[in-house]
């Protein structure tokens, strides 16, 4: 048959599908459509949970398609046909007990949590509402917080800023997101990685994966990316490493550069494969 390969589209969600919340605008939710429709793998990419990434999935009605979540630490498989509407493909974890126990020791009112990934969290006491995705379970015995390892955990404390040089001692990736909070990831994995994993997996060549993003976190990805394009809102120096620049997220930036990317496979000439 006489057609290009599959591209590999890696999206960041925050700033690059949506500007807020987990509904994608409709104007970038078709051109979504548009390029899983040409027969291109989608991957939504973020530093979120898989619970927080699920809803924009759902948003787009993605079936068959991919979710890399918790910074790399998880990539799941979105379907319809799987319960929950998705299969977890690949997880990296950490033991959760040096590093709860690192923090109890140093600030014993800390709040913790664990992912459970597309689920929710295990948590010693209840975070206030919204500053977690999905559910929370408040654990009857502390032990339940470490029994099995974890792709993430969020500690929550005045002053734990403090405690990130010690924990990446401790052989995880912490994290510091304002003065009292610190995710903590599995060292190791990143989104660049796990996107890479991903390419072999699909059978994608180098040449055919594409990257769109945002921000500083985005770096690695769109350094993996045979076509990187940066948002219109990005800072220079990520946008320094793209080959595209497209308009900003409050413009559908996004959607204008899978439409350009659409175009451009239609004017190649098809290569052909057995």
């Amino acid at each position: 048959m006489n057609r290009l390969m599959p591209r590999l589209v890696a999206l960041d969600i925050q700033g690059t599908l949506l500007q807020a919340g987990t509904t994608v605008p409709e104007v970038t939710a078709a051109a979504v459509a548009a390029v899983r429709k040409a027969g291109h793998h989608v991957a939504l990419t973020t530093a979120r949970p898989l619970i927080g990434a699920l809803p924009v999935a759902h948003s787009l009605g993605l079936d068959g398609a991919w979710i890399v979540g918790s910074s790399g630490a998880i990539t799941a498989y979105v379907s319809r046909s799987e319960p929950g509407g998705y299969r977890v493909h690949a997880a990296r974890t950490f033991d959760v007990d040096p590093v709860a126990h690192l923090a109890r020791t140093r600030i014993p009112r800390v709040k913790m949590a664990v992912e459970l990934a597309g689920r929710g969290w295990r948590v010693n006491q209840e975070f206030d509402p919204g500053h977690l995705e999905g559910q929370q379970h408040v654990v009857a015995h502390l032990e339940e917080l470490w029994a099995t390892p974890a792709t993430r955990m969020v500690l929550c404390a005045p002053g734990i800023g403090t405690l990130v040089e010690p924990l990446r001692q401790l052989g995880v990736t912490p994290s510091a997101a304002g003065l009292g909070w610190v995710d903590v990831t599995p060292r190791g994995p990143s989104t660049a990685s796990a996107l890479e994993t991903l390419r072999g997996h699909l059978a994608v060549p180098p040449e055919r994966t594409v990257a769109i993003g945002d921000s500083w976190s985005d770096v690695g990805m769109l350094q993996w990316a045979g076509y990187p394009v940066a948002m219109g809102q990005a800072p220079t120096a990520v946008k320094a490493l793209a080959k595209h620049v497209t308009g900003p997220v409050g413009r559908h930036g996004a959607a204008d550069a899978l439409r350009a990317l659409l175009d451009a496979d239609a004017s190649r000439p098809a290569t052909v494969h057995a």
